[in-house]
């Protein structure tokens, strides 16, 4: 086996390679997605932008940092994104989240708002929700990378399936869980959760294109604090 061919393997092994560095209750309870064929063509996909030099968003060590933040016990709220930010530096492998320093994009801001709005806290300057995370926050995206300036363009590789795996895992496993889905491709994402054995909050998408019809007074934050301290719970510190 040549050099080339050997760097390639080493380049699509590296999904692999992180799936396996996530915690326990993650990884026994995926594994058997990482052995299927659509998981496998994600790898090699992914592998050949690597090889290729291409830029994606977020790096590679943050591609599973939704799930390495949270450990699959100890989630309290699930709030579902769509794609990363394909801006330099945004994205953190977060849904909604940017990093330190960076201007606070358009749902953020709006989803800010409405917390202020909600529970009179004043809009952050911050972009991070790493401290939302911390407090058992699953910040999932549908689709976990993104090239480089490119909208959606890592759709329909196979993302999706395995975070419908993700979700599937809480809401079958779990009890109690707040599902924070916002806008319909959220909605459709998670339509087969039990809204008996969960709280599942549906609402319009913080985006300014649809802020105004329905995400604007939702007050989803509270709501999520009533129901976990009903449930004996500590309430997430916004």
């Amino acid at each position: 086996m040549n050099s080339k061919v050997l760097k390639t393997k080493n380049l699509v092994a590296s999904l692999s390679d992180r799936f396996r560095a996530l915690p326990e209750g993650w990884r026994c309870r995926l594994q058997p997605e990482v052995d299927k064929a659509y998981f496998k063509s994600l790898e090699a996909f992914l592998g050949a932008k690597l090889q290729q030099k291409k830029m994606i968003f977020p790096s590679p060590e943050l591609w599973f940092a939704a799930l390495a933040r949270v450990s699959f016990e100890g989630v309290k709220v699930v709030i579902l994104g769509q794609d990363p930010y394909h801006g330099s530096g945004q994205a953190t492998g977060l849904c909604f989240s940017v990093g330190e320093g960076l201007k606070l994009p358009p749902s953020l801001v709006n989803i800010y708002k409405e917390l202020a709005a909600d529970l009179k806290i004043s809009p952050r300057t911050s972009g991070s929700l790493e401290g939302w995370a911390e407090q058992g926050v699953l910040l999932l995206n549908s689709v976990l990378t993104v090239d480089d300036g490119v909208a959606a363009s890592h759709q329909g590789q196979g993302w999706e399936t395995f975070t419908d795996q993700v979700i599937r895992r809480i809401a079958e496993e779990r009890n109690g869980v707040v599902f924070v889905l916002w806008g319909a491709y959220a909605q459709k994402k998670g339509d087969f959760i039990d809204h008996k054995r969960h709280l599942v909050l549906k609402s319009a998408h913080p985006s300014p294109l649809s802020a105004y019809r329905g995400f604007f007074g939702s007050r989803p934050f509270s709501a999520i604090n009533e129901w976990l301290t009903q449930r004996g719970e500590t309430a997430i510190s916004w």
